[in-house]
């Protein structure tokens, strides 16, 4: 749904939206999906009448009808819950702000979400992937044909690349936006910037600190002085890479790997928190090197190693 002008335009709207960039560090994203929810709330509750809405019109049965709405139309559980918790929040900024005096989806319940577990890659699997990179470089070597540095450091950043996001447990986008000014080859960490441009440091494990320094030699080499400031990860023109290219490039080397194509750059981060709980992590310390606000967050991981346990031992025990 596109986000009209007078959604923008309107008065709370754009005062709530400045509350988010400024005082929340919302990103784009978060106030994109922000205005589409108000946007189609606008839309549901006074069809498309122009600004200023009557936001203190709204009751609670207005509000309900929205929400009732959306699980009709077949939209999942998460969808719907994410359009109540964005409502609640602006109706709640505006009884501060003295717009409204009273929050009509304060008193509404979410429908029941299901817990869908995370895609985990095996620990075979993830060296398969990290190694892929170097696979498709030697192959080309193999032929015989001159190598461009373009291509030499193509490998080493992807590989650095896959290392760093399975040894940090970070999201994509914490990974491409690293500057090398933001990692510490020396202590063997990273500052990675998450959601509302909350920062955290982040372990390197020494496979990671290697690539590491393996592509930031090659990317000196190709651009001057990249090693010492700018983007960790750059394309081949040199500017920043983007999280859509580290998309297209994971796919490429799941094929290579002969790893199932459904994986995410994503299901690194997964596999990282997973891989920890399995090896006896206490659930406290992972949440933090993933930078959860919420310790129920990441206890979805603990259930994916109990799933793991029961597919061993379904195989393992005799009388299973």
């Amino acid at each position: 749904m596109a986000i009209r002008p007078d959604i923008v335009n309107d008065e709370p709207v754009a005062h709530f939206v400045s509350y988010l960039e400024n005082e929340r560090n919302a990103s784009a994203h978060t106030v994109t999906n922000y205005l589409r929810d108000m946007a189609q709330f606008a839309q549901f509750a006074w069809e498309g009448a122009s600004q200023p809405h009557p936001w203190a019109s709204c009751d609670a049965f207005v509000a309900r009808r929205f929400l009732v709405h959306f699980q009709r139309e077949g939209s999942r559980p998460t969808t719907t819950a994410r359009k109540l918790s964005s409502m609640r929040s602006f109706y709640k900024f505006m009884i501060r702000e003295e717009y409204v005096q009273a929050n009509p989806f304060s008193g509404l319940r979410g429908p029941k979400r299901g817990r869908d577990l995370p895609d985990v890659m095996s620990v075979d699997d993830v060296g398969r992937l990290i190694d892929a990179p170097a696979v498709c470089l030697n192959e080309l070597i193999a032929k015989g044909r001159p190598i461009k540095q373009s291509v030499r450091y193509a490998a080493a950043r992807d590989t650095a690349l896959l290392e760093l996001t399975y040894s940090t447990g970070a999201r994509v986008a914490e990974v491409v936006g690293l500057n090398v000014t933001d990692v510490d080859l020396i202590s063997g960490a990273a500052k990675v910037r998450g959601k509302g441009l909350k920062e955290r440091l982040c372990p390197l494990g020494e496979p990671a600190l290697r690539a590491l320094k393996a592509m930031l030699n090659v990317a000196e080499d190709t651009w001057a002085a990249a090693g010492q400031r700018g983007p960790v990860f750059r394309n081949l023109q040199g500017d920043r890479l983007t999280t859509r290219s580290v998309e297209r490039m994971m796919k490429k080397y799941l094929v290579v790997a002969n790893l199932d194509q459904h994986f995410s750059p994503h299901a690194l981060r997964h596999s990282f928190a997973t891989h920890l709980l399995d090896a006896g992590a206490d659930l406290r310390s992972v949440q933090e090197l993933l930078g959860h606000a919420s310790l129920s967050t990441t206890q979805i991981y603990t259930h994916v190693s109990v799933e793991h346990l029961k597919k061993v031992y379904e195989k393992a025990h005799p009388r299973a």
